[in-house]
């Protein structure tokens, strides 16, 4: 497996990295979005972000105002 280079935030420079999880992610079920500096083991998130869930509901909204009214009373 290649390293690639990046910007380290614990080196403050251009190290390799190494994914955490080689093979299979447990977290993603997929490749793994976690890599790890090789120099000082600063770990970053490095891919494509999925897109959000779908926004919530007004009913749902709604009641979770009714809720939060219940408990402070």
């Amino acid at each position: 497996m290649s390293q690639p280079v990046g910007n380290c935030p614990g080196c403050g420079g251009d190290e390799p990295f190494e994914q955490i999880h080689a093979g299979t992610c447990p977290d993603t079920g997929g490749e793994c979005p976690e890599w790890a500096c090789v120099s000082c083991g600063a770990a970053v998130i490095m891919g494509t972000v999925p897109a959000a869930a779908a926004t919530v509901g007004r009913a749902t909204v709604e009641q979770a105002a009714v809720d939060h009214t219940a408990r402070a009373a």
